[in-house]
């Protein structure tokens, strides 16, 4: 039963975003400066948030949750380093500061990233070690673990980036573009969603009706976000806007249009809340953190 708001599950994550970073020796403290530099640049933790509120919904709890929607957030700041490396899609600013590699150099901000994708999973294995006397309740973190894994890897966000990277200055098709925003943004919000609902040991039913929601949220996601890189206010986003089209980026914009994304966007948001609608008003923070994001753009 979820009964908290985003902000309050925002503000809970916020006070323990750092507790699962490992003790870094002060002979590499740059090391841990780069990597908290990222991590507390802000955002809308929008991942982090998604899993402790599916772990609650499917009866967990979401304390227990935190190592895992840290992990999430750790994985997402690591791939948002490595994204703005100027060998990728050389950003000089995130979230209304320096990218990480203008203030640390581009050797350290690869090295923060690779840090914060192996904190991640220590911190996962780390609270696994704590339930050796609780099968079930390792086997929901395991399956937790794996999920986020899964979404973040080889045939998730690291396939679409590359799948991406490789669409730059080409005709891209409808199906091609599709797998690289699920791959690349939604496979992450499906994995969190996935993730907490493991935490929470719950049943097919909800597993399934939920993963239709994250499946949604996440391409809608990309969609808006893709929106937001042609007509979006630079101030607002705390980044460079019109970076898609100087790269050449397959996005739905220069693929449709912008009245056919905003119409996409739309479909997409109402079909995540459907897939919920079953459950009426403990869905509330899902349908209300769908339209949110939604509403950025219309």
């Amino acid at each position: 039963m979820i009964d908290r708001t985003i902000d309050e599950y925002r503000e809970l994550f916020e006070e323990h975003l750092l507790d699962f970073i490992p003790d870094i020796d002060q002979k590499s403290i740059t090391l841990y400066d780069s990597m908290k530099y990222s991590l507390t640049a802000g955002g809308k933790r929008i991942r982090p948030v998604l899993l402790m509120a599916a772990c609650e919904f499917c009866g967990g709890k979401a304390e227990e949750a935190l190592p895992y929607a840290c992990a999430i957030e750790y994985i997402h700041t690591y791939s948002l380093i490595h994204d703005d490396l100027p060998c990728m899609d050389d950003d000089e600013l995130r979230r209304g500061q320096p990218t990480n590699h203008v203030i640390y150099g581009d050797g350290v901000a690869t090295l923060a990233g690779d840090g914060l994708q192996s904190a991640a999973y220590e911190a996962m294995q780390r609270d696994m070690l704590l339930y050796f006397d609780n099968i079930d309740a390792l086997k929901c973190r395991i399956r937790a673990a794996y999920e986020i894994v899964k979404g973040a890897g080889v045939t998730g966000m690291v396939a679409g980036q590359i799948a991406d990277v490789e669409a730059e200055n080409k005709r891209c098709s409808k199906e091609l573009l599709d797998y690289i925003h699920i791959t690349k943004t939604a496979d992450m919000i499906i994995g969190a969603v996935r993730a907490g609902a493991r935490l929470g040991c719950c049943n097919e039913h909800d597993l399934d009706n939920l993963t239709t929601f994250a499946e949604n949220l996440g391409l809608a996601f990309q969609v808006c976000d893709d929106i937001l890189d042609v007509e979006g206010d630079q101030e607002l986003l705390g980044k460079e806007v019109g970076h898609d089209e100087a790269n050449c980026k397959a996005t739905y914009p220069a693929l449709y249009g912008l009245e056919e994304s905003k119409a996409k966007l739309r479909e997409l948001t109402d079909a995540a809340k459907e897939a919920l609608a079953e459950y009426y008003d403990n869905a509330e923070l899902f349908v209300e953190l769908a339209e949110m994001l939604a509403s950025r753009v219309c």
